[in-house]
């Protein structure tokens, strides 16, 4: 067995006394508050740490909202102004970067102008049927068994039918209009966001923390608004988010039927139709407003994969 030898210095080094001064600097460094990042630097380090489907997904998000804050600024014409004699200039043309439409109107100024009622006609139905939803999903899953079954079974009929039809139908029976189209796709996004919120209602319901809130007398409202709905908030925003994305389709699908906004106003949907009259003399035309929908439909699906990651939450069925 080896033996450690010991040094008299080496005792030295621990049994030597500590100066004021040393006393003083060892207690500042202590008590130093950890360096963290501050302005633009620091913001910067931030962001860079971000899931990456946050980092694209958000750009394209802010840049299709700063577009439609911005419309009056950014668009180079009106919506309504054009020229007959300047009708279906193609892709590329000077002083008309996307062409014109058959009527002769930038296609430009109009995608950034329908950039208001397209992103309105996404965003807000998925908000509306989130409090809605949100709020029976919570009744059905703290309720009782017969409120539970009431709520679900008839969300149910609603879920069987197909999304778009039920959204035809609606759209139409209401008239035509942006505010329609916000109240069909809000009545057709209530059920799925309601399961979702039943079912992690459900597994929250069975925690600790929830044993120990009804221990403590906590009522039903209570317990909902402190103990479940921050734990299944989360799971709510990502899949909130990837909807805005299909509802953006959703009123593209009814604009182009003729349901969302009235002609001549400027909305995705409304300017691919109009330029599907016009699809075998200029084809390159009509790509661009179903491109525009697509990139942004995919803005907000991988935004919400990367708030998935970011909230780590698991993957939704």
């Amino acid at each position: 067995m080896s033996r450690i030898d010991v040094t008299t210095a080496d005792i030295d080094i621990f049994d030597a006394p500590v100066t004021g001064t040393e006393r003083e600097d060892f207690e500042a460094e202590a008590h130093e508050p950890a360096p963290r990042g501050h302005g633009l630097r620091g913001f910067l380090r931030r962001v860079w740490t971000l899931p990456s489907g946050v980092k694209i997904g958000g750009s394209i998000v802010g840049f299709f909202v700063l577009v439609a804050v911005f419309a009056p600024v950014l668009a180079p014409y009106g919506p309504q102004e054009g020229e007959l004699a300047d009708r279906l200039q193609g892709v590329g043309t000077a002083g008309h970067l996307l062409g014109t439409d058959g009527q002769g109107r930038d296609l430009l100024s109009r995608l950034i102008w329908g950039a208001r009622p397209s992103l309105t006609a996404g965003i807000l139905p998925v908000l509306f049927a989130a409090l809605i939803g949100t709020s029976l999903g919570l009744v059905a899953g703290l309720g009782h068994r017969r409120t539970h079954g009431l709520i679900m079974r008839t969300l149910d009929v609603v879920y069987a039918f197909p999304a778009v039809l039920l959204a035809i139908s609606i759209a139409a029976a209401l008239g035509v209009g942006v505010t329609n189209v916000i109240i069909a796709l809000s009545i057709v996004l209530v059920a799925p966001i309601a399961r979702v919120v039943e079912t992690e209602v459900i597994q929250v319901r069975g925690a600790d923390f929830m044993d120990a809130a009804r221990a403590s007398g906590a009522g039903a409202v209570v317990t909902a608004s402190k103990q479940v709905v921050p734990n299944i908030l989360p799971t709510l925003v990502v899949y909130c988010t990837s909807l805005i994305g299909l509802a953006i389709v959703y009123a593209a699908g009814l604009s182009f039927l003729g349901l969302g906004v009235a002609p001549p106003n400027p909305e995705w949907g409304a300017i691919l139709n109009d330029l599907r009259q016009n699809l075998y003399d200029e084809p390159m035309l009509a790509l661009v407003p179903a491109a525009v929908i697509f990139i942004a439909s995919v803005g907000f699906n991988v935004l919400g994969d990367g708030l998935r990651e970011l909230l780590n939450v698991k993957e939704m069925a």
